[in-house]
């Protein structure tokens, strides 16, 4: 029981980053229809920059819980102005490769910069350390990440699909040119959606600075697994990447109780066995 509360509570922390991300480039898709392969690094530079500002200027981690999305979402906000946004109008092949070769060069900057190996990260003080629960014991820290993320995806899913500034955001990228003709600024709506889905990849990236170590690696080794589950959930629904992060990170976790050997594929297997019966994914609308 205590192996499997584990591997449950492994398998929800899991689950929270999958979320996260999977949130950000359910956005970007939905609302540009861009397949943003550069969300892994834009992970991996709110990791870094949470590390940057310990290590250079002496902010800890609740000031780069704020900084570090913020300023990578700064970043996505330029690159989408000055590069994504000529290929809105081309074959989404385009947006696919221009993105994976932004990786390709975020990553490659970084390992040229700090090596390939990790860089650790001290969990703050103030969530250090755990709790018995009686049946196991919760590390403060996980139990954090939990609840700020899940916090993080429903606020976020509210303001797309409940608020004004989610309406223009949607009816800017069905309609552009009517919306426009109201006087909404339509080149600023698509520049905030790709920095709001960078932000949260950064955010996902801070928050998972002290439980993995901060490598330039990082964000390759997670964006496959992402773009399964938002594969599964339904490409550009939101309300999927959120659920789907988390059941997904659940399964893995657990099969690593039952069947410890399928545990690195699990997610790959249930999202053939999706495709196969609904290929539009769980939440996702049929063409």
């Amino acid at each position: 029981m205590q192996a499997f509360l584990g591997q449950l509570l492994i398998g929800l922390i899991n689950g929270s980053f999958y979320a996260l991300l999977s949130l950000g480039l359910a956005i970007i898709f939905g609302l540009l229809r861009v397949i943003n392969f550069a969300h892994g690094a834009q992970y991996m530079l709110g990791a870094f920059f949470a590390w940057l500002l310990l290590s250079h200027f002496g902010l800890g981690y609740w000031p780069a819980l704020i900084i570090a999305p913020v300023a990578v979402g700064l970043v996505g906000a330029v690159i989408e102005r000055t590069m994504l946004h000529r290929l809105y109008t081309l074959d989404p092949l385009y947006g696919l490769l221009f993105t994976f070769g932004l990786a390709l060069t975020i990553e490659g900057t970084f390992r040229y910069l700090y090596g390939a190996s990790g860089q650790p990260y001290a969990t703050p003080a103030a969530l250090a350390g755990g709790t018995n629960l009686g049946f196991m014991f919760l590390p403060i820290y996980r139990g954090w990440v939990i609840v700020f993320s899940l916090v993080v995806c429903i606020g976020t899913w509210l303001v797309i699909e409940k608020t004004k500034l989610g309406s223009y955001l949607r009816a800017a990228t069905e309609n552009p040119v009517l919306v426009q003709s109201f006087g909404i600024n339509v080149p600023f709506l698509l520049t905030l959606t790709y920095a709001l889905g960078a932000a949260l990849a950064a955010l996902a990236g801070v928050l998972a600075a002290p439980i993995y170590q901060v490598s330039p690696l990082m964000g390759s080794n997670i964006i496959i697994v992402v773009f399964a589950v938002v594969v599964v959930g339904g490409m550009g629904s939101i309300m999927g990447a959120i659920v789907t992060g988390y059941l997904l990170g659940v399964a893995e976790g657990l099969t690593k109780v039952f069947y410890p050997e399928a545990s690195n594929i699990v997610i790959f297997v249930i999202m053939a066995i999706v495709l196969l019966i609904r290929p539009a994914g769980l939440f996702g609308r049929d063409a």
